[in-house]
């Protein structure tokens, strides 16, 4: 099988997640900077077969676009030029940010590295990922 790949995309840096390649699990990649995404994003696909992106969707809670909507609209046009083989699933990543600190104080990580941005996005990252992942299981056993 393949992997999929998640982002996390915010104005200065694109947290980035993966899966394993039978698709079960979902974890933190790495974050890089915007102006840096894209060839990162090349060489990776050099060495990995990727199936499919996840993008967060960013909303508010009245479930309407968010004011980050248009740059993540933008982000996404340039990956589908880019890469147009490879189809593109929005996901809802509303709270992702505030259960990724979440989860990184529960797993015991010192306030300073909970702090530390970079950290924080790729967790944001696996979050959605791990968000579509379940969701997917959901419908296949419907399905069944």
């Amino acid at each position: 099988m393949s992997r999929i790949l998640a982002f996390d995309y915010g104005n200065k840096r694109i947290g980035v997640a993966v899966t394993d390649e039978n698709q079960i699990i979902a974890q933190p990649l790495s974050t890089i900077p915007n102006f840096q995404f894209f060839s990162f994003l090349e060489n990776y696909l050099k060495t990995e077969n990727v199936e499919k992106f996840i993008i967060g969707l960013p909303k508010q809670t009245n479930n309407l676009p968010s004011e980050s909507f248009l740059s993540v609209k933008n982000f996404v046009s340039q990956l589908q030029k880019k890469f147009p083989t490879i189809p593109v699933v929005f996901i809802d990543e509303r709270f992702t940010s505030k259960m990724a600190a979440r989860t990184l104080v529960e797993a015991g990580i010192k306030k300073m590295k909970r702090q530390d941005k970079n950290l924080l996005d790729k967790i944001s990252a696996s979050l959605i990922l791990q968000t579509y992942l379940e969701q997917k299981n959901h419908l296949s056993e419907l399905k069944e």
